[in-house]
């Protein structure tokens, strides 16, 4: 982590509960992060409300979303993710809501922050980086 650059980028999900759950390295990146802004889609910040387990989680969160710039599924991010999930549904179980985290990012010309490598590898036009 020490000497990383932080760019703009769109912050995956994971990273996301990890720093829900205290992951020091989340922690650490998010307040690094902060410096160049925190963006997520409205995916992830969807995905962290269905997470909520009771009102004061939900109170959290919400306040943690008002720091965030939540970036919304448009026509051309929904067209790249219906592309995406066409090319990686069968051949890499590519999901609806990563595809339409991976197409915000790409629309936006955005790194993708994740620890799910993995998930995304497969799409040549997305810029992915493993921050810890």
């Amino acid at each position: 982590m020490e000497g990383t650059t932080y760019t703009n980028g769109v912050i995956d999900t994971d990273i996301l509960i990890d720093a829900t759950k205290r992951h020091e390295d989340a922690t650490i990146f998010l307040l690094r992060q902060q410096v160049v802004g925190i963006q997520i889609s409205i995916i992830s910040a969807i995905e962290l409300v269905v997470g909520c387990r009771d009102k004061v989680e939900l109170t959290q969160t919400q306040k943690f979303l008002q720091d965030c710039t939540v970036l919304p599924v448009t026509v051309t991010s929904s067209q790249i993710a219906y592309q995406l999930v066409e090319s990686f549904y069968l051949s890499h179980g590519l999901i609806m809501a990563d595809a339409l985290i991976a197409a915000t990012a790409i629309e936006h010309d955005l790194t993708l922050y994740t620890r799910n490598t993995r998930h995304f590898r497969m799409i040549s036009e997305l810029k992915i980086s493993q921050p810890y």
